[in-house]
């Protein structure tokens, strides 16, 4: 770790560990607001970390080096990359959420005679689609669960493991999609060691495929096996008829565009404006939407996919900057120095197994304090995980997969989990008759969503064995055997 230069460091009062109290104030309001109020909103978490760390303020021995260790935080690279993304990437989703992705599906279902275990398996696979061209789960659980969910119980799939279907689908796009916030935020948290600036989305998205592709497939089989067992009810064809638009798959042609651009070049803000321009011509050349959909102002008020792509960023880019915030006072404190210290130093990260168990174990519980809200955990232990693999010269592609990866499995189907809420709720909001009560409930999320159990057994797999793992070359290219490894002084 690098020094923190002489009289700059923020001196705390009674112990060094109270630059620690703005986080936990944070993870204080995490539990109130997301668990025990049901209330998602990425303000309301900001706000806990703008408190937490006014309340910091009284515990500093010197308030202007406490908050210029703040400002620091936030004028870091890292958060301002961070932040450019998120709004670009805000613009593509809201396009495609406009678009009626999910209808098709629904449309493609439908016709081909889907019902039981099929179409739980169908639900999961319609779920990946829509999270990974979208990059939100909760937007993807809003927006799948009110078509889906009443169309597969008519249809006879079993409830519980429909649900978990769902949210499997939604996960699945939250750890693959390139226009996922916690894929852009595990990528820019890793940086090349032998070279400037963080891991490229497009080659974490690349090395990321494998795993996630594995672990989908084994969902996908578990849930066409034990995802029927309901019993189908007549009527299911209105409703069906009611949400599907066989126009809503067309838009599935510039999300391969995008993903391509953006594997090819890893260059993602090249492949997010190519997207959405392509997705935007798409829309318009079909009929799916006028040119309203894409700006307009109606009795002074401001709408279109393109505002409300922003719109819907403001909250995820507030909560980036009081966390960059805190992650500045940790550093110029000392406390982050002690904490990686600590972890690369121990017995266990002496390896680069043990490294990414470390890692594993580390973003576990960091998502589970932050009720498994990912993309926060990973902006507050990324940088930590950053230290600790990068001590084992693991490539920035590894450590980003590895800390998404497992910050995408156990804490989801945690019943305190705000996915399991989320779920639950949406369900509960489906007022119609034919719905059996309380069959989606916390325990049966916790075995019914499958995806994120068979993602922990992968990448369990992949540390115990060394399968993909990557290293960092003299030039931060990567290296698949540290036997072959160019050391950093060579000449």
């Amino acid at each position: 770790m690098e020094e923190i230069q002489a009289g700059k460091r923020v001196e705390m009062r009674f112990t060094p560990n109270m630059a620690f109290l703005p986080i936990a104030i944070f993870i204080f309001f995490c539990i109130e607001l997301f668990i025990v109020k049901k209330a998602f909103d990425m303000v309301g978490l900001a706000m806990g970390g703008f408190l937490g760390l006014i309340v910091g303020t009284f515990f500093a021995r010197d308030w202007k080096k406490y908050w210029q260790a703040i400002m620091d935080g936030v004028a870091s690279p890292m958060n301002g990359t961070l932040i450019m993304i998120l709004f670009v990437v805000g613009i593509f989703s809201a396009l495609m959420k406009s678009t009626g992705v999910a209808q098709g599906f629904v449309w493609l279902g439908y016709n081909i005679g889907m019902d039981g275990g099929l179409f739980t398996a169908f639900a999961f696979l319609a779920a990946c689609a829509i999270s990974t061209a979208t990059g939100t789960s909760i937007g993807t659980l809003f927006t799948a669960i009110p078509i889906l969910y009443p169309s597969g119980v008519l249809l006879g799939a079993d409830p519980a493991f429909l649900a978990g279907a769902i949210l499997s689908g939604a996960i699945f796009g939250d750890n693959l999609a390139p226009v996922s916030d916690t894929t852009i935020v595990s990528a820019a948290t890793q940086t090349y060691q032998n070279k400037e600036g963080h891991a490229e989305v497009g080659g974490v998205v690349s090395s990321r495929f494998k795993y996630a592709i594995v672990a989908a497939g084994a969902a996908a089989l578990l849930f066409l096996v034990f995802g029927g067992g309901g019993e189908a009810a007549g009527g299911g064809g209105d409703i069906l008829q009611k949400n599907m638009n066989p126009k809503g798959l067309i838009m599935l042609v510039p999300v391969a565009i995008l993903l391509w651009i953006a594997i090819k070049t890893r260059e993602i803000f090249t492949a997010l404006i190519w997207g959405t321009v392509i997705g935007t011509a798409f829309a318009l050349i079909f009929g799916i939407f006028s040119l309203d959909t894409i700006f307009n102002v109606k009795d002074g008020n401001i709408g279109g996919f393109v505002f409300d792509g922003i719109n819907g960023m403001v909250g995820t880019v507030t909560l980036c900057i009081s966390l960059f915030g805190v992650i500045g006072l940790l550093e110029k404190s000392g406390a982050m120095t002690r904490l990686i210290d600590s972890l690369v130093n121990s017995r266990l990260a002496a390896t680069p197994m043990g490294a990414e168990l470390v890692m594993c174990v580390g973003v576990i519980l960091a998502s589970m304090a932050f009720g498994a809200a990912t993309g926060p955990s990973l902006i507050m232990f990324g940088p930590i995980g950053n230290k600790i693999g990068s001590a084992q010269k693991l490539h920035p592609y590894r450590r980003a997969n590895i800390l998404d990866g497992f910050g995408n499995t156990l804490p989801i189907v945690m019943p305190f989990s705000a996915f399991v809420f989320i779920v639950m709720g949406v369900v509960s909001g489906q007022n119609f008759d034919f719905l059996p009560k309380g069959a989606v409930n916390p325990v049966s999320l916790f075995y019914a969503t499958l995806h994120p159990w068979m993602l922990f057994i992968v990448f369990m797999i992949s540390v115990l064995t060394g399968w993909g793992r990557l290293y960092e070359g003299q030039n931060g290219e990567v290296i698949r055997s540290r036997a072959n490894e160019i050391p950093s002084n060579a000449e």
